[in-house]
């Protein structure tokens, strides 16, 4: 039996399954975005794929925190598409 790799999400403190989470990411050079291959390099941070979740991130301004930057409300409409999915 496979171990499923599980994440801790920064706005709900919940932890789950990776496939369950999307990843933020911000690289060397300040630039934040979503990471849908949950590789690439810089600092990461797990979020619920749920409206709530990103409703309560923008809210509270968790990612503005964790990733110690300022996030455009365009990643927020990005990460609501891939709760669609």
């Amino acid at each position: 039996m496979k171990k499923v790799p599980l994440r801790r999400c920064v706005v709900t403190n919940e932890r789950l399954p990776k496939k369950e989470l999307m990843r933020i990411v911000k690289n060397k050079e300040g630039e934040v975005f979503v990471d849908p291959t949950g590789k690439a390099n810089g600092r990461g941070a797990y979020i619920k794929k749920s409206n709530e979740a990103i409703d309560l991130a923008m809210k509270k301004k968790v990612l503005n925190r964790v990733l110690e930057t300022e996030i455009p409300e365009e990643l927020y409409e990005e990460l609501r598409g891939y709760v669609n999915e």
